[in-house]
């Protein structure tokens, strides 16, 4: 409880303390009412909200709005969503060290920490706060405000780490995804999920189109989102006007605009391959690998998916960590 305790007081928690190495020197940190400090080269790093700082939104700003600005969690779908895009069943979650690299707003940090398993939550932006928010209930789960590409954790340390729709949004998302990887024990499970390349005529429509929405004002699209998401409600419309402009179709209209707001803010957007994401999970010494299936079923669905044509599907795969020596 006392863990639980600290954590609503906004004070870092001990555990997270314990994990954190500098990215300068390795060395462990120690905490102090406002700041961490290095023990080995003396760096600092701000708290806020009992959260590590150690970097500023910078090119992913618009996630940090999105994530604090918008109620997207919904416990079954959020349960549903993370077994199907990692591989992992929640029952298996018990008792394992997670790393849930670009948390976001903290989604399935909640569902990993509420099947009993350690979680750290990292990401570039300030949704870090408000995944804390979600989490407030979780002692088991902490967060910090990192780049994915430095993260400042023990390498090979997590019995799981997983990334759902983050790596993508980097200059070079092979770079994220080669990173993180360092982070999986021999043993350990490796689950990433990004966007995949679609037809010629929908990337070249889909990169005109961000080319504007990205120099828009943070207002003035959300404005434009509005528009997707009420163009998303519209059966029919939704099922075939959305495979040549992206724009949400979910359920619930605020999931709409915010999907829609995420789809057209973010200044780097890249779309990848199944080939291209399993050579390198084969690179990074990974084996048993799985290719993912989307989570939605039925014949139509699955051709339109197939034939690359569902603008915001996904490439998703899964693999174990070779062990050393092997």
């Amino acid at each position: 409880m006392e863990s639980a305790h600290r954590s609503t007081r906004g004070e870092i928690s001990p555990g997270l303390v314990e994990l954190l190495r500098c990215t300068g020197c390795g060395a462990a940190f120690q905490a102090g009412s406002d700041s961490l400090q290095c023990s080995g080269c003396g760096m600092c790093v701000p708290l806020e909200e009992g959260i590590p700082r150690f970097i500023q939104d910078q090119h992913l700003a618009s996630f940090g709005r999105q994530w604090t600005k918008y109620e997207v969690a919904h416990d079954d779908e959020d349960r549903a969503t993370f077994q199907a895009k990692t591989g992992v069943r929640l029952e298996d979650l018990h008792g394992l060290k997670v790393l849930d690299a670009g948390c976001g707003g903290g989604r399935y940090s909640k569902v990993c920490g509420e099947a009993g398993a350690t979680v750290i939550g990292a990401d570039h932006s300030r949704a870090v706060s408000k995944a804390k928010q979600l989490c407030a209930h979780l002692p088991n789960v902490s967060f910090l405000q990192a780049d994915l590409k430095q993260l400042p954790l023990e390498p090979a340390s997590f019995d799981f780490v997983f990334s759902i729709g983050v790596m993508h949004h980097d200059a070079d998302t092979r770079s994220v995804f080669d990173a993180v990887a360092k982070l999986v024990k021999p043993g350990g499970r490796y689950s990433v999920w990004l966007y995949r390349r679609n037809q010629w005529w929908q990337e070249r429509l889909n990169t005109s189109l961000r080319r504007h929405t990205t120099q828009m004002a943070p207002e003035k699209l959300e404005r434009w989102c509005e528009w997707g998401g009420w163009l998303g409600g519209i059966p029919v419309v939704n099922k075939v006007l959305n495979k040549v402009v992206n724009f949400s179709a979910h359920p619930n209209r605020e999931n709409r605009v915010c999907d829609t707001f995420d789809w057209f803010a973010p200044q780097y957007q890249y779309h990848h391959t199944e080939a291209e994401l399993l050579s390198w999970f084969e690179a990074a010494g990974f084996t048993d690998l799985r290719l993912l299936p989307p989570e939605k079923t039925g014949a139509i669905y699955r051709w339109v998916y197939n034939q690359n044509l569902l603008i915001g599907s996904g490439v998703n795969v899964t693999g174990i960590k070779q062990n050393s020596g092997s």
